[in-house]
C-alpha cells in the first residue's frame, strides 16, 4: 500500500531541489553587475589540489563595476590568474603584482536579449523537471489506486500533488522575473 504523505514529501523534495538549481544557476548569470558567483567553478591548482578560488584568495566587491581578487600567497596571483582566463567567465583579469581586478563590462542591448533567452530556457527547463515530478506523483497515485487504495483518498493526493506542483511553476516564475529584471535594467 502507498504511503501518500511520504509521496507528497518526497515529490516536495524533489521540486525543492530543482527550484534551488535553477536560483543557483540563474545567480552565476552575469547581469552587468558585479557578482561574487561568477567565480564559483573557478578551480585553482593550490598545492597539488583543485580548490575553489576561495581556498587562496579573499574575493569582494569594491563597487558595483569590479570584483576584487587579493590572494594569500603573493605566488597564487599567476595561477589564479590563469584559472580565471582558462575558465568560463568571460573577463579578462587586471593583475598589478599585489591583487587581481575584474573589471565588470556593461552588457549590449543584444547581449541582454541572450541572457534574457538563457534564463527563459533554465526556468522552462524547471517547469519541465517541475512537471515531470508531479506525472510521477499521479502515476504513484493511481498504482495505489489500483492496489487498493481508497479512490477519494486518490482524488485527494492528486489535487494535493496539483497545488503543489502550482506553488512551484510560481516560485519558478517569479525567480526568471526577477532575473530578467535584473539583466534588462541598464
Amino acid at each position: 500500500m502507498i504511503d501518500i504523505q511520504s509521496l507528497e514529501k518526497e515529490i516536495e523534495g524533489k521540486m525543492e531541489s530543482t527550484l534551488e538549481y535553477l536560483e543557483d544557476t540563474l545567480s552565476r548569470i552575469r547581469a552587468g553587475r558585479a557578482n561574487l558567483h561568477i567565480l564559483d567553478n573557478v578551480r585553482i591548482d593550490y598545492y597539488g589540489t583543485q580548490s575553489p578560488l576561495t581556498s587562496a584568495a579573499t574575493v569582494s566587491t569594491p563597487d558595483a563595476k569590479s570584483i576584487l581578487i587579493q590572494p594569500w600567497e603573493r605566488s597564487m596571483l599567476k595561477i589564479i590568474e590563469k584559472a580565471i582566463l582558462d575558465s568560463d567567465v568571460g573577463i579578462t583579469p587586471e593583475n598589478n603584482g599585489e591583487v587581481i581586478r575584474l573589471g565588470i563590462p556593461p552588457l549590449t542591448e543584444e547581449r541582454r536579449k541572450q541572457l534574457v533567452r538563457q534564463i527563459k530556457q533554465e526556468a522552462e527547463d524547471a517547469k519541465i523537471s517541475i512537471r515531470n515530478f508531479r506525472r510521477e506523483g499521479m502515476d504513484a497515485i493511481k498504482k495505489g489506486v489500483k492496489d487498493g487504495l481508497p479512490e477519494d483518498t486518490g482524488k485527494n493526493a492528486e489535487v494535493s500533488l496539483q497545488k503543489l506542483h502550482d506553488k512551484y511553476i510560481k516560485l519558478i516564475d517569479d525567480a526568471f522575473e526577477v532575473k530578467e529584471k535584473e539583466v534588462l535594467t541598464v
